[in-house]
C-alpha cells in the first residue's frame, strides 16, 4: 500500500506543481481528455482509435449503463489505509486494472506498443498485448520490465500460426491467453469506412505477424506460387498510373491523389515491415505480407469446436474476451475455460449491442460469485472502475483512454491516465468506506 493512498499521492503530485503555475499535461478529466487526443491525432488515427460501429448507440450504451448506478457513500467508517492488491488467474495486481489491447496503435505513435508497455510498467498494471500489435510480442514484453502481462490472441484462419503466436506469446513470459472472439469480421465502421481507411491494408498493426515464422512462411508461398502475377500487376500500375487504380482519368485532380495514396500506402508498407526501408520498396515481400494477413488473420467459422482444441494447444490459463450471453459464459465455463471478459469490443463491433455493464449483471448472476470474470467497454474512470467491481468484475480492462494518454505525452502519458484512475478508485474507496477491493459490494451501489 502507498502511504496516505495512491489517491492522495496522486493528488500531492498535481497540486504541489500546480502551486508554482504547472498543470498536468494529461488532463484529469476524460472530456478533456478526449478533447485533447482530438487535437493531437489526424484523421485517420482518430477514426480508428475513437470510431465505433454503425451510429455508435453501443459507445452510448455503454456510458449509459454506467450512468444508471450511483454510489452510496458510507459515513464514520474509520477507513484510513485501502489495499488495492489483487490477484486474477495466477496473475498478481497492484490494483484491478489491465490496460486492454488496443490494435494498430501505431496509428498514434511509431513504437505506440513498447511505450504503452513502458507506461504500464511505470504504474506498475498489467497489458493485454494486442495480437495487432505495431511491436512484436517479444519486444513489447523486454519492455513492460518484468511487469506481468497477457497476450491477446485472434485466432487465424491458419491453425499452424495459431499455434506459433501462442508458442511466442508463452516464451515471452505471457501469464495468459485472452481469445477474442467477436471480430471474426471487422464491424461496420463508418469513421474508417468514410475516410477509406484500413491501417491493416497499410501494414500498420500487423508486427506480431511479420515477425512470425509461420506467417512469413504463409507469405513467400504466396510470392513463390504468384510472382509473375504479382509482377504483371505491378507494372500494370506503374504503366497505366490512375487507370490501373480503378480511377477515371478523365478526372485528373482525383487521378493524382490515387497516385499519391498508392505511393503512401506502399512507403507505408515498407515502413512497417522488417529490414530497410530502400530493400522493402523495392521487394514485392511488404505488399504480398499485408495480402496474406488480410486473407488469414481472423477465422469467420470460429467455433466451440475450434476452442476446445486449446487445453492441448496450452498451458496458460485461456480467457474469452467478448462474451456478452449468459448461456456462453455458461457454455465457456463447463469446457474447462478459464475466465471470460464480457465486452462488447468498446461498441466497435455491432451497433445497438447490449451494453457491457448490463452484460456482466446478467453474467455474473447466471455464473455466480466464483467463476473469473473480467469487463471492458465503457470504463473511463476511477468511479467507473467502482461500479465494475462492485457489480461482480474481478478486475476490468481500460482501452480508449490510455491510448488518449499514450498521444499526448507516449510512455509517460499511459502511466498518467492510469494513475488517475487509480487515485479516483483509491478515494472513492476510502470516501465511502471500502478498506480493500473485496469489500466493494453491490451494496455500496444504488439504481
Amino acid at each position: 500500500m502507498t502511504p496516505g493512498g495512491r489517491g492522495r499521492s496522486r493528488q500531492n503530485a498535481i497540486y504541489r506543481p500546480g502551486a508554482l503555475g504547472t498543470t498536468p499535461r494529461v488532463p484529469t478529466d476524460n472530456t478533456e481528455l478526449e478533447l485533447r487526443a482530438r487535437s493531437a491525432l489526424d484523421a485517420r488515427a482518430w477514426a480508428y482509435i475513437a470510431g465505433g460501429a454503425g451510429g455508435g448507440a453501443t459507445m452510448r450504451a455503454n456510458r449509459e449503463a454506467f450512468d444508471r448506478w450511483h454510489i452510496v457513500p458510507r459515513m464514520l467508517h474509520g477507513t484510513t489505509e485501502r489495499d488495492l492488491t489483487t490477484q486474477v488467474l495466477g496473475t498478481d495486481l497492484t490494483a484491478p486494472l489491465l490496460l486492454a489491447p488496443v490494435g494498430a496503435a501505431g496509428l498514434v505513435r511509431p513504437d505506440a506498443d513498447l511505450l504503452i508497455a513502458q507506461g504500464a510498467h511505470s504504474s506498475g498494471i498489467p497489458y493485454v498485448f494486442s495480437c495487432q500489435g505495431s511491436s512484436p510480442v517479444e519486444q513489447t514484453a523486454q519492455s513492460m520490465g518484468g511487469t506481468p502481462f497477457w497476450f491477446q490472441l485472434y485466432w487465424s484462419s491458419d491453425e499452424d500460426l495459431v499455434d506459433s503466436l501462442i508458442e511466442r506469446a508463452t516464451a515471452a513470459g505471457a501469464q495468459a491467453l485472452v481469445v477474442t472472439l467477436d471480430t471474426t469480421m471487422l464491424g461496420w465502421r463508418p469513421q474508417d469506412l468514410d475516410l477509406g481507411s484500413l491501417p491493416f491494408a497499410r501494414g500498420q498493426g500487423i508486427a506480431q505477424y511479420t515477425s512470425d515464422p509461420r506467417f512469413m512462411a504463409l507469405v513467400r508461398e504466396r510470392l513463390a506460387s504468384a510472382a509473375a502475377a504479382a509482377a504483371e500487376r505491378g507494372a500494370q500500375v506503374a504503366a497505366k498510373g490512375a487507370a490501373g487504380l480503378g480511377i477515371n482519368p478523365r478526372h485528373p485532380v482525383g487521378a493524382a491523389r490515387a497516385v499519391r495514396g498508392g505511393v503512401g500506402a506502399l512507403l507505408s508498407m515498407s515502413r512497417e515491415h522488417p529490414g530497410d526501408l530502400r530493400t522493402n520498396l523495392r521487394s514485392p515481400e511488404p505488399r504480398a505480407a499485408v495480402e496474406t494477413f488480410l486473407d488469414i488473420y481472423s477465422n469467420p467459422a470460429l467455433s466451440w469446436d475450434h476452442l476446445a482444441t486449446l487445453r492441448a494447444r496450452t498451458s496458460l490459463p485461456v480467457i474469452l474476451k467478448g462474451v456478452l450471453h449468459p448461456d456462453d459464459a455458461r457454455r465457456a465455463l463447463d469446457a474447462g475455460v478459464d475466465g471470460l471478459v464480457v465486452s462488447n469490443h468498446g461498441g466497435r463491433q455491432v451497433d445497438r449491442s447490449v451494453a457491457a455493464l448490463d452484460a456482466l449483471v446478467s453474467i455474473r448472476e447466471a455464473v455466480g460469485p466464483e467463476p473469473t470474470v473480467l469487463m471492458d467497454s465503457g470504463v473511463r474512470s476511477g468511479a467507473d472502475l467502482f461500479v465494475a467491481l462492485a457489480l461482480g468484475a474481478d478486475a476490468a480492462l481500460l482501452g480508449r483512454p490510455h491510448v488518449y494518454g499514450l498521444a499526448l505525452d507516449g510512455a509517460a502519458g499511459v502511466s498518467a491516465v492510469i494513475d488517475n484512475v487509480l487515485a479516483e478508485l483509491d478515494l472513492t474507496m476510502g470516501l465511502v468506506g471500502a478498506a480493500s477491493i473485496q469489500e466493494i459490494t453491490r451494496d455500496l451501489l444504488a439504481e
